[in-house]
């Protein structure tokens, strides 16, 4: 009786997960938490250079922008990422009904620009109210630069 080899089984490689979300404490060291949260997304989903900086700092902005707005309506807010063709949505929810304003910051103040950042950087971005809060979200062209960047709105975890 002889044998012979088989050839190894193989799997098909799993498609990334579409879409992440967590949980953070509502002060300044979330938005480091987040950023932290995104990367391994980001290297997932072939995300890198400028995009990926674009992105973890867009983030960054909301989340740091969320935590300054929730001070006093709650401990937590939720972050949310997806990638969907050639868009990265990023939302950040707040219990908050407090609408985010883009200030003119002066040169010698430290804060005030967040939103500007965002404005700057985002392929757009808004805010939206389900009633318990806001949702506050920017999205990110990674794909083809000709593409529109709408990405499916985030709704649950």
């Amino acid at each position: 009786m002889s044998t012979r080899a088989r050839p190894a089984a193989t799997r098909p490689e799993a498609a990334p997960p579409p879409a992440a979300a967590y949980r953070l404490p509502s002060d300044q060291r979330s938005a480091a938490q987040a950023r932290k949260a995104l990367r391994p997304h980001l290297q997932v989903w072939h995300i890198s250079g400028e995009p990926a900086y674009s992105a973890e700092l867009l983030l960054s902005e909301l989340v740091a922008n969320a935590a300054q707005a929730q001070a006093s309506a709650g401990p937590e807010v939720c972050v949310r990422f997806a990638l969907s063709d050639g868009c990265l949505r990023l939302e950040v929810r707040d219990a908050s009904d407090e609408l985010p304003v883009m200030n003119e910051a002066k040169e010698d103040e430290e804060c005030g620009r967040g939103l500007a950042l965002v404005d700057a950087l985002a392929s757009g971005w808004g805010v939206d109210r389900d009633g318990t809060g806001k949702i506050v979200w920017a999205e990110l062209a990674v794909g083809d630069a000709s593409a529109p960047c709408r990405a499916p709105a985030l709704r649950s975890p």
